[in-house]
């Protein structure tokens, strides 16, 4: 059996995290997130020559809502992913440590990126997931136990424009998704949700 790579894309508040971890019990794999690989590579990289890579780091999570608009923030959250790539990538081609696969959940892997570098590679699948019912959304955002969020400054419009800048980043992913003929899965939040995922990355077993 080759080595099966699962990378699992979305906008956030959609369950990535959720989902990793049910596939990596399903299919008996280690999981991993972009966060964690972005985190790797900004303790190495050099500011200056990578600062795509650094976009989120100087601003609390509030802090970023102020400053940028909901546009500029699923724009930016594209670019982190478009840096990010380079780690993601080469784990995927030099990792030795898990002979049997892995999968790797995050916003930061984007379609086109998957196209261009493993587009003939049968070993690798990827999967796209968004929640498009916004109330769902604005439950996840308003009731978020984040420390960077955990303060009274960020307020109701905040919250808003966190719903907003995820449902817009979404529709982008999924429009991209689509262009490049990958799996799009709306989730529904219950459990449901692995099966259907399986049966799009056609491992339905």
């Amino acid at each position: 059996m080759s080595k099966q790579i699962i990378l699992v894309g979305g906008m956030p508040t959609a369950g990535k995290s959720t989902l990793a971890k049910n596939l990596s019990k399903h299919l008996n794999l280690p999981w991993i997130s972009t966060d964690q690989i972005g985190m790797i590579m900004r303790s190495v990289a050099n500011k200056e020559k990578h600062p795509k890579l650094f976009t989120w780091e100087d601003y609390d999570g509030v802090q970023f809502l102020n400053k940028y608009t909901a546009d500029e923030i699923a724009d930016d959250q594209f670019a982190s992913g478009e840096a990010i790539w380079l780690g993601i990538r080469k784990l995927i081609i030099e990792d030795d440590t898990w002979s049997d696969g892995f999968i790797v959940e995050g916003a930061n892997i984007l379609p086109h990126l998957v196209a261009q570098d493993f587009s003939t590679a049968s070993n690798v699948k990827a999967i796209f997931i968004g929640d498009h019912d916004v109330e769902r959304v604005r439950k996840v955002v308003y009731t978020r136990n984040d420390l960077l969020f955990n303060t009274p400054d960020y307020t109701d419009s905040l919250k808003e424009k966190d719903v907003e800048w995820a449902l817009n980043f979404s529709q982008k992913l999924k429009s991209q998704a689509l262009e490049h003929e990958m799996p799009w899965v709306e989730v529904e939040k219950n459990e449901h949700d692995l099966a259907r995922v399986l049966t799009a990355l056609e491992l339905d077993r």
